[in-house]
């Protein structure tokens, strides 16, 4: 090698976080022989993916990981689902696994921690270092949604990509739009149910327990103020007919312990304007769904028989739309 290969070499490894092809190591003028003896049992190389090497010792980071599924993905390589999500800084399903989208026209196997994604729709905008880039909040949410099979986590992805303000309800369902029918059951329900005003999983599986209990379905979210214009609260659901809230009690479903101390003050809220005020635990409305159902049942049919209070209902609406970054 010569010193200005070498000084090429170390300026690419620096940019790609120690992480470099079996292509790119060859055009800095390695040669075979030597890249087969830095990759030998103790060498100073290791493997990570097929033509994919770390040029360090040691555990791979994350973030290695993500550059070797870039290099191994080609050019134009997009890292999107639950992967993009964490650089977001978004709530993510549990998983070890990168997925990348790649152009249609060309050919790679998933292998390893990576799931390669051939596909006609790649992003026209990306996310990220020069090195690595990611698909935006919205592709990557409506992607990891696609990808999953349960219900639960579909709906935990969506309510966090809206409550973590990072991409809009518009935004996810131009993707549902443009994706195309395959995989998308799931994801289309979730977003129905948003479009309700349902914002958690949680939520959505009280709204289920509703339609079981043949209750008629209840504002989901809507904001509650008095005929003088003071605002009251926002409780998770409403009857305005029956003037029955519930609130799902969950500290895991806000993001900031602030978000959970104001919501233990609209509890409060809700109880000094006479509001019957029901309140349930996810684990409680999964495990208990008869119990759930009958303290919904009474609460409603008896309110539905007192005067109706003096409050006024403004249902949760859509978010708008918002200018891609």
């Amino acid at each position: 090698m010569t010193d200005n290969d070498k000084v090429r070499l170390r300026a690419l490894i620096e940019r790609q976080d120690c992480v470099v092809s079996r292509a790119q190591a060859l055009a800095c003028g390695i040669t075979r022989n030597a890249l087969t003896h830095r990759l030998r049992q103790g060498g100073p190389w290791q493997p990570l993916l097929p033509g994919v090497y770390l040029t360090v010792s040691g555990t791979p980071t994350l973030v290695q990981k993500e550059m070797a599924a870039i290099l191994y993905g080609g050019p134009r390589s997009v890292i999107t689902g639950a992967a993009a999500l964490r650089h977001h800084g978004m709530p993510a399903p549990d998983s070890e696994v990168i997925d990348i989208l790649i152009p249609a026209a060309r050919h790679r196997q998933s292998v390893s921690y990576v799931m390669a994604h051939r596909t006609t729709r790649m992003p026209k905008l990306v996310f990220g270092p020069p090195s690595r880039d990611y698909a935006l909040p919205a592709r990557a949410a409506a992607d990891a949604a696609r990808w999953l099979t349960d219900l639960r986590e579909v709906r935990a992805v969506v309510a966090g990509a809206v409550q973590s303000k990072r991409c809009t309800v518009a935004e996810l369902s131009e993707e549902l739009r443009a994706g195309g029918v395959r995989d998308s059951a799931l994801l289309r329900l979730v977003l129905e149910e948003v479009g309700e005003g349902v914002r958690s999983a949680p939520e959505a599986e009280l709204r289920v327990l509703i339609g079981k209990a043949r209750l008629p379905m209840p504002l989901f979210n809507p904001r509650l103020y008095l005929l003088d214009g003071t605002f009251i609260a926002q409780p998770d659901a409403w009857w305005p007919e029956a003037s029955v809230a519930i609130e799902v009690d969950s500290k895991s479903w806000h993001f900031q312990e602030a978000t959970w101390e104001h919501t233990m003050d609209r509890h409060s809220d809700l109880g000094q304007y006479s509001i019957v005020t029901l309140h349930f635990t996810p684990h409680k409305i999964r495990t208990e769904p008869a119990f759930v159902i009958k303290r919904m049942t009474n609460a409603y049919n008896s309110g539905i028989t007192r005067p109706r209070l003096a409050i006024r209902t403004v249902p949760a609406k859509r978010q708008p739309a918002q200018t891609a970054r």
